[in-house]
């Protein structure tokens, strides 16, 4: 009896895919060694074929052994290798052709409900939210020979999914998508904001929704003119004041301060009815939390694959999605859990432990200033753009090293004025009196333009070369905010995220006593967030240097403060800014400000929104306690 053959359990459970990235992919300037190292090609199988005159290589999903061979001796890291669960395969929703990015499943949305979409950027949200939306056709992977509508809806027989797509061929739903990246409306729409709004106006909410998301000040301007925060209000605006089935909005926090946020989710909640679908990708998890009914989290691997799970509450998915582990597939996406908890802080150390620290000081100071119809570039503008003034005081207050201060207001209340004096870039109003210390000082701005024409590796060689060279700062810096992947491009042609990254790098890199780091979460997904919120944490210890901070995600604004400063005033008029104060009252002092309280979840102690007029927002603000350290 001839003896049984062993089963091997990775093809038994596995499949491969691979993925070939067109952007980095380029045969005339490699000698193919893709091709020239591989044991199957070496066998006689066309197992990679690429020539010089290929646009890129392309790899047989069949006939690949997963040695990874390919991988490592391609020269500009264009491969991926991966293996997927099989039964993935069976549940494949769209693929956009051969060796490229695959979705498997999709969100269910419900009617009269907000769904949240979470995830890292280049998981699919997009590409769920076109499939959703009914702009792009799911090929469920077959993307030579297509499938029909009929054999669509028969895959997802006996799901919530296909009543939707029954409903949105048969009773033509009107989908509205708001897009993620507000600056390139301008390029789109032009013309007056009140005129853009007044043709938009279906439902007749336009009076409401000026009042709501503050435009009636903007209403006489061009849309060209409009500022970041600016444009992404006027967005919400006019797909909030069309009429339609399906809402889709992405990324509605960029650019906007906390109070402005949680306008945008009232807004959007707005929206709601019994018929109406409402999607939402956001990557602030506290706003996500505020405005969602319930969850869908994605993981994968960016830019190769993408997997929807279930729909979760929205505590459960949103801790499910920072605990890196799905409970019902008995799945584990990320090697390490995000938590929260808050470190003592520096105030409330003992006197034997504050002796340790170095102690600076700065005065009150004052800058009055024209307040400006638009943001331009480098902080410069013309006369003819101030439309009134404004003042900051800046009550006298200290700082220690070793220590995170976070500036806390709303926009337009100074906070980039006052990094600004204490770096030297803006003199107070009373120059000669007042006596700012020197520091030497290293800023982040808030507008990052890409001006450097070289690539990533000229750029930190040139600025911080000794940093960039010593391999404390790579292990602490370079490696959590993965520079290694961007080394080699183009300065100019890197995304909103990836030049956020390198902004911080540069910034960490330069030798200072104080860093100034405004808005560093703009363009990070969540889980970038919370890295690039430790990376400079774990920086600002270690160097014993202090960092300020201006930062509106609040789950990263906690993360990072030892103290705060809070912002009081009419934003673009007069606003004060307060001495440092401790995290508790600091907060308490500032969500007062904004009528809303904070809790924390018993679980990874993440800031939560309590709803407004809900029974712990009520009890909280009696007890006037509107944040809690402790749940």
């Amino acid at each position: 009896m001839p003896p049984k053959k062993k089963k091997d359990p990775d093809n038994e459970t596995l499949t491969r895919i691979a993925i070939v990235s067109a952007d980095r992919c380029k045969p005339k300037k490699c000698r193919q060694e893709c091709k020239k190292s591989c044991p199957v090609v070496k066998i006689g199988k066309l197992c990679i074929e690429v020539s010089p005159n290929s646009k890129m290589a392309w790899i047989s999903e069949e006939l690949c052994i997963g040695c990874g061979i390919c991988v490592k001796k391609c020269p500009f890291e264009a491969i991926m290798i991966i293996n997927l669960p099989k039964n993935l395969e069976k549940e494949t929703t769209h693929r956009y052709g051969p060796n490229s990015f695959k979705l498997h499943r999709l969100p269910v949305p419900r009617p009269g409900q907000v769904m949240g979409l979470v995830g890292t950027n280049g998981i699919g949200k997009s590409t769920a939210l076109k499939v959703l939306s009914g702009k792009l056709k799911p090929n469920l992977g077959r993307f030579e020979s297509p499938p029909d509508w009929q054999e669509i809806l028969t895959y997802f027989r006996g799901s919530e999914l296909q009543n939707y797509f029954t409903r949105i061929l048969e009773d033509d739903l009107h989908a509205i998508i708001k897009p993620q990246y507000v600056d390139h409306i301008p390029k789109a729409v032009r013309g007056n904001v009140g005129d853009v709004l007044d043709q938009k106006d279906q439902r007749g909410e336009k009076a409401n929704l000026l009042q709501l998301l503050d435009l009636e000040q903007v209403l006489d301007r061009d849309v060209e003119h409009l500022s970041g925060g600016e444009l992404q209000r006027f967005a919400i605006a006019v797909v909030a004041a069309q009429q339609a089935d399906i809402y889709m909005i992405d990324e509605p926090s960029s650019y906007l301060d906390v109070r402005q946020r949680l306008k945008a989710a009232q807004v959007i909640r707005g929206l709601l009815s019994e018929k109406t679908y409402v999607i939402v990708v956001e990557h602030d998890l506290s706003v996500l939390d505020y405005l969602s009914d319930y969850i869908c989290c994605l993981y994968g691997k960016p830019g190769a694959y993408g997997v929807v799970t279930m729909p979760f509450s929205v505590r459960e998915g949103i801790n499910i999605f920072l605990a890196g582990f799905v409970p019902t597939e008995n799945l584990r996406f990320r090697e390490e859990s995000l938590t929260f908890k808050v470190a003592e802080n520096v105030d409330q150390a003992g006197d034997g432990d504050q002796k340790k620290f170095l102690r600076f000081s700065y005065p009150s100071m004052s800058k009055t200033q024209g307040s400006f119809k638009l943001d331009v570039e480098e902080g410069e503008f013309t006369d003819s753009e101030i439309i009134g003034s404004f003042k900051l005081d800046v009550e006298e207050g200290e700082f220690t090293d070793s220590e995170i201060i976070v500036m806390l207001g709303e926009n337009g209340t100074g906070k980039t004025t006052f990094i600004r004096m204490l770096a030297g870039m803006l003199a107070p109003d009373d120059e000669e009196r007042t006596e700012i210390p020197e520091f030497r000082v290293s800023y982040k701005p808030q507008k990052i333009s890409p001006k450097f024409p070289g690539t990533v590796r000229e750029l930190l060689h040139k600025k911080i070369r000794d940093s960039y060279l010593h391999p404390q700062f790579t292990t602490d810096v370079l490696k959590p905010l993965r520079i290694e992947e961007l080394i080699d491009q183009q300065v100019r042609n890197l995304s909103g995220g990836e030049l956020q990254r390198v902004a911080i790098t540069l910034c960490l890199g330069q030798p200072a006593d104080i860093y100034l780091v405004d808005e560093p979460s703009a363009y990070l997904d969540s889980e970038q967030r919370i890295i690039a919120a430790k990376v400079i944490k774990r920086f600002i210890m270690h160097a014993k240097k202090t960092a300020f901070i201006v930062e509106h995600d609040f789950i990263m604004a906690t993360y990072l403060a030892d103290r705060v400063i809070v912002y009081e005033g009419t934003p673009s008029k007069a606003a004060t800014a307060n001495a440092p104060q401790s995290l508790l009252t600091g907060m308490n002092m500032f969500l007062k400000n904004l009528d809303i309280t904070f809790r924390r979840d018993p679980t990874n102690y993440r800031p939560r929104i309590n709803k407004k007029d809900s029974l712990k927002d009520r009890e909280q603000k009696e007890a006037g306690s509107f944040y809690y350290l402790d749940d």
